[in-house]
């Protein structure tokens, strides 16, 4: 299936929002919560699956549902179609702050792995999968990094990135970077978790006990603040709970 070709607009820096322009009929795949604003005559509803297969039974729509509970994600997509005869726009923003990275599917090969929360929309006709990572490294220790997410297609597709995102493009190179770091990468890269270096450096370094290793001829998206860190951030300075305001007696 081909994927509905959808223009775009992204608008504001550090907390960024993507427009995207439908044409009468075209149809545009969210994740559940995503969408900010929609104009008249766009209408939305919740399915089961992506829509990229149409003729996916019930069966198979439980089956992909099943792997997104997996995922921690919703188990249903929202999709937005324009029923009108003029062009009309719907606007999406990530949770958190951070970068929104529009990416042509043709462009990049036609497939990308990302990051479990990465994905924000797309064009409709563009699979949406969970790939589990078949390394036993990944498996046992990878944290973040072992469930990911398999974007196929030859539209648009909008991936979501905390603070600045780093593109790093691999020939036949190996990266490691923080395995909270990566947001995404082409064919060609493969992956893996390996450890961070000798017992000192794990217990001393702050850098973690593991980190995503990165190989081979391709493309790879990193972020410089990722959710959980931020998280974690913000939980390590708040208040501590419990504690009672001291008033005059």
């Amino acid at each position: 299936m081909h994927c509905h070709k959808i223009d775009y607009q992204i608008f504001g820096h550090e907390m960024q929002l993507v427009e995207v322009e439908l044409d009468s009929g075209e149809t545009v795949v969210a994740e559940a919560g995503a969408m900010t604003y929609m104009e008249q005559d766009i209408e939305f509803e919740t399915k089961m699956g992506d829509g990229s297969d149409p003729d996916q039974g019930l069966f198979g729509k439980m089956f992909s549902a099943g792997k997104r509970a997996i995922m921690g994600e919703s188990i249903f997509t929202t999709h937005f179609t324009n029923r009108g005869d003029a062009k009309r726009r719907a606007g999406f923003s990530a949770p958190y702050p951070g970068t929104i990275m529009a990416l042509d599917m043709a462009e990049i090969g036609g497939a990308l792995t990302c990051q479990k929360d990465a994905f924000l929309c797309a064009a409709l006709g563009t699979k949406i999968d969970v790939t589990f990572n078949k390394r036993l490294g990944s498996g046992l220790f990878g944290g973040e990094g072992f469930i990911l997410q398999r974007l196929e297609g030859d539209g648009m597709a909008f991936v979501q990135a905390g603070g600045t995102v780093i593109k790093k493009e691999l020939n036949n190179e190996t990266l490691r970077v923080d395995t909270g770091c990566l947001v995404a990468f082409t064919e060609g890269v493969e992956y893996d978790i390996k450890l961070a270096g000798g017992l000192k450096s794990m217990v001393f370094g702050g850098e973690g006990v593991f980190l995503a290793t990165l190989s081979g001829t391709g493309t790879v998206w990193l972020q410089s603040l990722p959710f959980s860190r931020m998280a974690d951030r913000i939980l390590e300075h708040a208040p501590a709970a419990g504690g009672s305001d001291k008033g005059e007696d």
